[in-house]
C-alpha cells in the first residue's frame, strides 16, 4: 500500500455528535442562542475534528510551497519565474506578507521547495523537498508525469504527519509561484467543465490582451492533454502544479491526522478541491480562509462546499488569508473554552 492509497483509508467524516455536544455547551454560554454566530460554527467544527470538546490552538504553522511553472512561457504572468525563488529568500528572512501576518496572529512559517528551478543550496530554514524544478509547459504536454504528481502529494502527506507527531494543532496552507494561477483556473475548468473565460482571472495583475491570451493558453491546453475529471490525480498531473500537488497532500494528511487544516486564497483552493476529489470526506476538516478576487475561486469554494471565513479582496496568496483567519478560528474556541456559562456568571438564562 502506498502512503497516499494508506491516508485515503484513513479519511472518515468528524463526529456529528461531539459537533452537537459543542453546541450545547456555546448554547449555554451567557449570550442569546446563536448570538455569535459563524465563531460558533468554527468552535463546534474545532471540536469535531479534533475530538476534543476544548480543541488546542496554541501551535500553528503555515506551510508555503514553493514550485515553477513551464507554462510561463507563454507570456500568462506579468512577472518573470526568477520572482518565485527572489520570493523564497524574503519568506526565509521573514520580510514577506505571510511573514507580518503570520507573527500577527502567532503562528510559525514553514517555507517548503516542492519545485522551484532554483539550487538554493543549504540556505537555511528553507524546507528542500524537490520533486522537479518546475512544472513543464501544459500548453505542449502534460505538466508532469504521473508519478511526479504523486511523490508531490506524498511531501504533502509528510508534513501532516511531521505536524502530528509535532503537536502542531492549526496547519495553514500557502503558496508561491509565479504563473500558478493559470494551472488553478485548468484545474477548475478540468473538474467543473465551466468554460474557461469563467474560471480565469488576472492573476498578478495582467492586461485585457494578457487575460485573453490567459485563457487561449489554458483552452489550449486542456484541449491537448485532455484531463479527465474522474480521476484527480490525471487532472493534477496534466495541468497542475508541484506546489498545488504538495498543498493538495499537506490537507489530506490533516484529514487523515484529524487536524484542522486552514486554506487560503485561489491556488490553495486548487490544492483543497484535488484533495476532496480524492476523498470527500477531506472537507470535513478545512476551513476555507477568504474569498479570493480570482473569478475562478468562487466556482472552487462552491464545489467543495466550503464558505469562506472572510471577503477583504485578497489576492496575494502566500497564505496570508489563512493566516488571518486563523485568529478567528481561535476567537470561536476561546469563547467555547473561556467564556462563562449562564450558572457561573449568576446570570438567569430568561434574562437573554
Amino acid at each position: 500500500m502506498t502512503l497516499l492509497t494508506e491516508t485515503l483509508s484513513k479519511i472518515c467524516p468528524v463526529d456529528a455528535e461531539l459537533m452537537a455536544q459543542a453546541q450545547a455547551r456555546l448554547d449555554n454560554k451567557t449570550k442569546p442562542v446563536g448570538s455569535l454566530g459563524r465563531l460558533e460554527e468554527f468552535a463546534r467544527r474545532m471540536v469535531a475534528i479534533t475530538g476534543s470538546l476544548a480543541p488546542d490552538t496554541e501551535k500553528k504553522v503555515v506551510f508555503t510551497f514553493a514550485g515553477d511553472h513551464g507554462v510561463t512561457d507563454e507570456g500568462v504572468s506579468a512577472f518573470p519565474r526568477e520572482v518565485t525563488p527572489q520570493m523564497v529568500y524574503n519568506f526565509l528572512r521573514g520580510g514577506a506578507g505571510i511573514n507580518v501576518l503570520a507573527r500577527h496572529v502567532g503562528a510559525q512559517v514553514r517555507v517548503v521547495d516542492i519545485g522551484v528551478d532554483h539550487d538554493f543550496g543549504g540556505t537555511p530554514g528553507l524546507i528542500v523537498r524537490k520533486v522537479a524544478r518546475g512544472t513543464r509547459n501544459f500548453a505542449r504536454g502534460p505538466a508532469m508525469t504521473r508519478e511526479e504528481a504523486v511523490a508531490a502529494l506524498e511531501v504533502g502527506i509528510d508534513l501532516a504527519n511531521e505536524a502530528k507527531r509535532e503537536g502542531i494543532a492549526l496547519v495553514g496552507t500557502g503558496e508561491m509561484g509565479i504563473g500558478n494561477t493559470t494551472p488553478s483556473a485548468a484545474v477548475i475548468a478540468a473538474f467543473s467543465g465551466l468554460p474557461v473565460p469563467a474560471v480565469t482571472h488576472r492573476g498578478t495583475g495582467i492586461g485585457d490582451e494578457a487575460l485573453a491570451n490567459k485563457v487561449r493558453v489554458i483552452e489550449a491546453g486542456l484541449a491537448l492533454n485532455q484531463p479527465d475529471p474522474k480521476d484527480p490525480i490525471d487532472v493534477l498531473a496534466k495541468v497542475g502544479g508541484l506546489e498545488i500537488a504538495g498543498i493538495a497532500g499537506l490537507i489530506l494528511g490533516c484529514a487523515a491526522n484529524r487536524l484542522p487544516v486552514v486554506v487560503d486564497g485561489f491556488i490553495s483552493t486548487a490544492g483543497a478541491l484535488v484533495a476532496c476529489e480524492l476523498n470527500p470526506h477531506v472537507r470535513d476538516y478545512l476551513f476555507a480562509a477568504h474569498q479570493s478576487v480570482e473569478v475562478g475561486h468562487r466556482a472552487m469554494l462552491d464545489r467543495i462546499g466550503a464558505a469562506p471565513i472572510l471577503d477583504l479582496q485578497m489576492r496575494l496568496g502566500e497564505g496570508t488569508g489563512g493566516a488571518l483567519a486563523m485568529g478567528l478560528i481561535e476567537a470561536g474556541v476561546r469563547i467555547l473554552t473561556e467564556m462563562a456559562t449562564f450558572e457561573e456568571a449568576g446570570v438567569a438564562e430568561g434574562d437573554y
